[in-house]
């Protein structure tokens, strides 16, 4: 429990650490779902009992097939830290905004961080009449501060200086490196959720008189909604 802003800012970097730890032991869950749910909808011996046999192919494929998660994670982790930036602009349409472009706001955000004696972050906007901002990064060289053009056109000075200080609060106390952990690391989650239901489906599909298909359906709306809240909570 957070008492106070170090105690804070220790906790979110505490559940960063424990989500990319959790990171592969997840993938390792979906891994033998997947493949229990695959099992599932395989033709099972007659008067046999389903449950052991889907049991051992989900642990077989796990087994074999491990090493791929743990190297698709890997190349994931990577890919997440240098790319998350591109990532999040690329989804948002956000574009760099210059001081030339901007300079009352690039004058309240720069002394808003010599007053905290931090670096500043790169200034992005989003081209849209709604009313928005929001912090990102997980260091010194990739912290940036969005805003959309609707807040610039209907915000005063004062009310620009309160926003650019929330969001640097934000950076200030590594939410948002919690954020990008949670979202950009662990979001793949449900990509990957979302294919394994879809194989499973496709398979009930091609097997629709198979009386354990039902177990099928149970095991791919277990895996959807581990991804789901992994990538959302």
């Amino acid at each position: 429990m957070a008492v106070g802003i170090n105690t804070y800012i220790w906790n979110n970097n505490i559940k960063s650490i424990l989500l990319l730890c959790a990171f592969p032991f997840l993938f390792f869950i979906m891994d033998f779902l997947f493949f229990a749910g695959t099992a599932a909808l395989s033709p099972m011996p007659v008067g046999a009992d389903p449950t052991p046999i889907i049991v051992q192919q989900g642990l077989t494929g796990l087994a074999n097939t491990w090493g791929y998660v743990v190297g698709g994670v890997g190349i994931w982790f990577v890919i997440a830290y240098f790319m998350h930036g591109s990532i999040i602009r690329a989804a948002t349409h956000a574009k760099p905004l210059t001081r030339t472009e901007a300079p009352e706001l690039y004058n309240i955000l720069e002394n808003l961080c010599i007053s905290r004696g931090i670096t500043m972050p790169a200034l992005y906007i989003i081209e849209t009449p709604a009313m928005n901002a929001f912090a990102s990064g997980i260091d010194k060289k990739s912290y940036s501060i969005t805003v959309t053009r609707g807040l610039l056109n209907t915000l005063n000075p004062a009310e620009l200086q309160a926003v650019l200080g929330h969001e640097l609060t934000h950076i200030i106390n590594q939410d948002v490196r919690l954020l990008i952990v949670s979202i950009i690391f662990v979001g793949i989650i449900s990509f990957a959720s979302n294919l394994a239901v879809r194989n499973m489906l496709y398979g009930m599909n091609r097997r629709s008189n198979n009386k354990n298909a039902g177990i099928a359906v149970i095991v791919g709306m277990v895996v959807l909604a581990i991804g789901y809240l992994l990538a959302f909570t």
